[in-house]
């Protein structure tokens, strides 16, 4: 019987052949991926037109839901087998119309990526009240694999990848008060429960639909130059962060570990394609392996620095209390059967 990933009981690096530098391109080089259908979130922009890109140049056939569609198409033009629709993760009714509308092609679902994001907003709330940074980043997740399970399941061999983040190790999980109404509202706080919720939800998802053939990955891109996600945050958050120093210059030591889009993509690729994963599921990686449990402390290394994930991100009783918690927040009952 295979092992699930609850405590991080799966949290070692399994030597991947991979590593920080590794580009996406480098990644699927070798795999051919004719025949097989990809969802890709975000999937016009940043690492996520990156993925796109490689994946359908494999041969895989990519659906990019988007909120902008002109712009997608303005920036996937060139790309072969892609295919886009209207999306936005924030709109429950847009996720709802979208997944319909796939499952009524009768096509299989092989890969879906949960790419999509937002990160560092101010306070706003989506029209049932949720927060943002919570409602675009894990319950939007939560409600597309749901409305497309019956297509997952019948891929017999399919993969869910959720982009998350080291800022996951920012917060844990605030179940008694996740919508900032009791509290202070502080972005990155929204952000960290955001991306613990998506790590979660990855460990969950994959213990619960592995026997069908389903499993499911979280990871971590690595910081990127050069991407949209940050365009609303206030430099004195990057500051807060150790990024920046005082005089708003970003920090050589963290300059000189950014990745490129095309390396940032790479642990996204290698989640959704890597043959060493097949019997693998549930875990967080990074740098296009397994990560590490990281028992250390976010905030001694400036961010760029911490590496691995925290325990309360793979925590048994954790998941599946949000997994509840996200029934009563969407009002959608995911039934994996």
């Amino acid at each position: 019987m295979e092992k699930n990933n609850y405590q991080g009981l799966l949290q070692k690096p399994i030597e991947s052949g991979f590593n920080g530098t590794t580009t996406a391109s480098e990644v699927i080089n070798g795999i051919d991926l004719n025949g097989r259908i990809a969802i890709v979130t975000g999937g016009n922009t940043g690492i996520g037109l990156e993925t796109t890109r490689v994946l359908a140049e494999a041969g895989a056939t990519v659906i990019v839901p988007a909120r902008d569609t002109e712009k997608a198409r303005k920036n996937l033009r060139g790309i072969p087998n892609v295919e886009i629709e209207a999306m936005d993760l924030i709109n429950p009714d847009t996720i709802d119309a979208f997944a319909e509308k796939f499952l009524a092609s009768g096509r299989l679902l092989h890969l879906l990526i949960n790419n999509a994001g937002i990160m560092w907003v101010p306070l706003q709330r989506d029209s049932r009240g949720i927060e943002s940074q919570l409602a675009t980043n894990y319950l939007g997740q939560y409600q597309l694999v749901a409305r497309l399970w019956p297509a997952l399941k019948k891929a017999n061999g399919a993969r869910v990848v959720n982009v998350s983040s080291y800022g996951h190790q920012m917060a844990p999980f605030h179940f008694d008060d996740p919508n900032f109404e009791h509290r202070e509202y502080q972005t990155l706080l929204g952000y960290g429960q955001s991306k613990t919720a998506s790590n979660l939800f990855a460990l969950e998802l994959d213990n619960r639909a592995r026997s069908f053939n389903v499993r499911a990955y979280s990871l971590h891109p690595g910081s990127i130059a050069g991407t949209e996600l940050a365009r609303d945050a206030d430099m004195e958050l990057y500051k807060q962060m150790g990024f920046f120093d005082e005089l708003g210059n970003m920090r050589p030591e963290i300059l000189a570990r950014l990745k490129t889009i095309q390396q940032g993509a790479a642990t996204t690729v290698w989640c959704a394609t890597s043959p060493l994963l097949d019997n693998i599921g549930g875990v967080y990686c990074e740098d296009c392996d397994i990560a590490e449990l990281d028992l250390g402390n976010f905030g001694q290394n400036n961010g760029l620095g911490t590496r691995g994930v925290q325990p309360y991100s793979l925590d048994e009783s954790n998941a599946k209390r949000l997994w509840d918690l996200s029934r009563e927040m969407t009002g959608i009952d995911f039934k994996v059967i």
